[in-house]
């Protein structure tokens, strides 16, 4: 794959194949995240959610959307977001493909909290870290994860409002900041990455201390982790 993104650099349409990914892939560019009009908290003010199986299903070489879900859904992911009386509201995954006709899977697992809520996804395309962390503006912060290349970067989301019940409209407004952080899915870098999504519900700015922790703890327990 080290091949695949060094040929990706010298092609004049780079720029053009690196924006489509990050438009195509919802992974990698802009987060939407839905809110019902009932909150968080009277979700989970009985007991922690379990993950809701992904749909579909994912070629056996690559990590489904229900197992990334199982392994960020831990029983420690509240203290690890600095918020250790809160559990898991709602938890599931989602099995998706992005690209055109050349296309890579894109699995993701999402948990939210009372406060937050949190993606984790995998990225099966050939663009190294290094490589997306100079196309993604002027938030993007380099840095190292586990011995691997990683960038933590930020992005505006949109909150949508759908009322529960009869009467209301559904609303779609600015959101609060979603901080990212890219991890290279090899320690070469050699294309793909793991990418990890915290947002608040109060719009607050994310903490990188807990995107930090949850990275730390979560990666290596995700399949195909080890050894790479």
């Amino acid at each position: 794959m080290a091949g695949d993104g060094a040929g990706a650099a010298d092609s004049p349409n780079v720029g053009a194949q690196v924006a489509t990914a990050l438009i195509l892939g919802g992974l990698l560019a802009g987060s939407f995240w839905y809110m019902a009009k009932t909150s968080p908290q009277s979700a989970a003010a009985e007991r922690p959610a379990v993950c809701t199986a992904a749909t579909g299903t994912m070629p056996a070489r690559y990590v489904s959307g229900t197992r990334l879900c199982e392994v960020l859904n831990r029983p420690d992911l509240p203290t690890l977001l600095g918020t250790p009386g809160e559990q898991a509201s709602t938890a599931w995954g989602s099995d998706g493909w992005t690209g055109g006709d050349d296309k890579s899977p894109s699995p993701e697992g999402n948990v939210t909290l009372p406060t937050y809520s949190v993606k984790l996804a995998v990225s099966y395309d050939r663009f190294p870290v290094a490589q997306l962390g100079r196309l993604l503006g002027n938030t993007a912060e380099p840095t190292k994860v586990l011995g691997r290349q990683a960038v933590f970067y930020s992005d505006r989301t949109l909150a949508f409002t759908v009322p529960l019940g009869d009467g209301g409209k559904a609303e779609t407004r600015t959101g609060g900041i979603a901080r990212h952080l890219l991890v290279a899915k090899d320690t070469k870098d050699g294309g793909g990455s793991y990418e990890i999504i915290i947002w608040r519900y109060d719009q607050a700015m994310p903490d990188d201390a807990a995107l930090l922790r949850i990275a730390e703890r979560v990666l290596p327990t995700v399949p195909g982790w080890a050894g790479r």
